[in-house]
């Protein structure tokens, strides 16, 4: 699949002038899920987040804080169970707690790898691994541990760009199972929601048909630059 849109890719992101190297292409691959109409009505600092290029060793850093987060006795119990794949949900409710994601390319899948710390009050931070990968059904999977992975939509508005869930997967070597939906956690909502300053929010809401709202967690983060590999060197001996 991937390989008949890398060329469209190409041709919606020619280079500005003749000094212009591949490496400086945009990536294009969000803005190709949304369209044109949906791309364009995020605001500016949006898109330009979530159209970086990564390269090998390249990583974009983003850090802050959790400003709220909140879980029904359900969704406690659920977010201990998924510790079996890895622990993707959060597994308590400190407030202005430090967070950092870290964002680097997944160039064996064609996708992305996204790494988030949440610090804790008491014990070592957690840490979740997940890959996005631009596949499957709707062109965006967020595969987590243990062979689980959830296919999402992607949409947009004036002020964010939202992840819906649209079902959810297991991968077992070549077969994939769609789990059935009274085996579903839940609808997952992921937004990124632009807050003017230069930051932005960071939404995680997950609803059940029948127990109701499991979890929500809201953070607010700012893109740290990553550091060069030349910038120690005058440090070393």
């Amino acid at each position: 699949m991937m390989a008949k849109r890398r060329p469209a890719r190409l041709r919606l992101s020619p280079p500005d002038s003749a000094t212009d190297k591949p490496a400086d292409l945009r990536d294009l691959r969000f803005r190709v899920l949304l369209g044109e109409a949906g791309w364009s009505r995020l605001p500016p600092a949006v898109r330009e987040r979530f159209s970086k290029r990564l390269h090998p060793g390249m990583a974009v850093i983003y850090a802050g804080r959790i400003t709220e987060s909140r879980r029904s006795l359900a969704g406690r119990a659920l977010a201990q169970l998924c510790r079996l794949i890895g622990a993707p949900l959060p597994l308590n409710d400190d407030l202005n707690a430090a967070a950092v994601v870290t964002v680097t390319e997944d160039g064996l899948a064609d996708g992305q790898f996204w790494t988030r710390m949440y610090n804790r009050a008491h014990g070592f931070p957690q840490v979740i691994h997940s890959s996005k990968r631009f596949a499957g059904p709707t062109g965006l999977e967020e595969h987590l541990g243990g062979g689980f992975g959830i296919a999402l939509a992607v949409s947009a508005d004036e002020t964010a760009l939202h992840f819906h869930s649209r079902g959810y997967f297991l991968t077992l070597g070549p077969v994939r199972l769609r789990l059935p939906a009274w085996l579903e956690p839940g609808t997952l909502t992921i937004s990124h929601i632009d807050q003017g300053d230069g930051s932005f929010a960071f939404v995680l809401d997950l609803r059940h048909p029948l127990l109701g709202g499991m979890l929500r967690q809201v953070g607010l983060f700012r893109e740290r630059p990553a550091p060069l590999p030349h910038d120690h060197e005058g440090d070393r001996p």
